[in-house]
């Protein structure tokens, strides 16, 4: 593996920043972030609508997912979710995909307390079964959550509100999913949040698959000969699928492919390799450099 870093590195003290600064810093490279659509009521009835990206699921024996409405950073207000879990301690987290992004988007707008941005962004409300806000009926799934705890970190502009969340019930509309019964990424058609105002796809081009390690006893890539390992012409996500293999090629093997492969050569293994590998056929690619680099 190449381990020279031709790009300078900028070093950050956090510390340092302003707080929309560093806000921006966050947003733009944790990301993307999936869209946690919270639906909430408080004491006297009033619904509330907002979504957050500081938002994941963290765990599944009890189900846990843990969303956080901050503090506002340029005046420490909190916001009307938050205010609303305090007094009411249960939220529907909606699930966000592109047919209602827009929608999403114009509920993020800071109307005054009591405005039910359900009717703002034309949206509508379905009963929930076991908590009392409602759901977002346009949502793919819709979770039904009680709030565990919330846990304040701190009583400054931008710090972070954590709602931790269990599951109690979930909605999925039957047309995301596929013949087994699981959702389907490209019928859910998920968006993520980035930096500033983009936002991202998860299907189509946008979505690629890794074959995941789990389960196997990977060579890695410190077992690969150091001609490929430190090669500048492979990337790490080379060097990565390579390392993924549970084996190094024979020598047999290795053998054969010269003999099977008679229109690779010294010339033009490199290539035929690098095509195997964006193929996903790592071990093929590594009998290639064995054979001829």
């Amino acid at each position: 593996m190449n381990t020279e870093i031709n790009t300078p590195i900028k070093s950050i003290n956090p510390e340092n920043l302003k707080s929309p600064v560093l806000h921006h810093l966050l947003l733009s490279a944790i990301a993307p972030r999936p869209i946690a659509f919270a639906s909430t009521i408080n004491k006297k009835g009033e619904i509330n609508l907002s979504p957050f990206s500081f938002f994941n699921a963290f765990g599944i024996n009890p189900t846990t997912l843990i969303f956080s409405p901050s503090r506002r950073g340029r005046d420490n207000t909190v916001k009307h979710t938050y205010e609303n879990i305090k007094e009411v301690p249960e939220v529907v987290i909606n699930v966000v995909n592109y047919d209602i992004v827009e929608q999403v988007s114009l509920a993020s707008a800071e109307y005054p307390r009591g405005i039910n941005e359900f009717k703002k962004a034309g949206l509508s409300e379905a009963p929930s079964i076991k908590i009392k806000p409602p759901r977002v009926l346009e949502s793919p799934v819709q979770f039904e959550c009680r709030v565990r705890d919330v846990i304040e970190t701190g009583d400054q502009g931008g710090a972070a509100n954590l709602v931790i969340c269990e599951i109690v019930h979930i909605h999925v509309h039957e047309d995301v999913l596929d013949k087994k019964g699981q959702i389907d990424n490209e019928k859910i058609r998920l968006v993520g949040r980035l930096g500033g105002p983009l936002y991202c796809h998860t299907t189509g081009d946008a979505a690629f698959s890794i074959q995941k390690p789990i389960g196997k006893n990977c060579i890695g890539i410190d077992s690969l000969p150091e001609h490929i390992r430190f090669s500048k012409e492979l990337s790490g996500n080379d060097l990565g699928k390579m390392g993924n293999l549970e084996r190094l090629p024979s020598a047999q093997e290795i053998e054969a492919f010269g003999t099977a492969h008679p229109e690779v050569n010294t010339r033009n293994y490199f290539t035929y390799a690098h095509q195997a590998l964006a193929k996903g056929k790592a071990f093929e690619a590594l009998v290639c450099f064995l054979a001829f680099g």
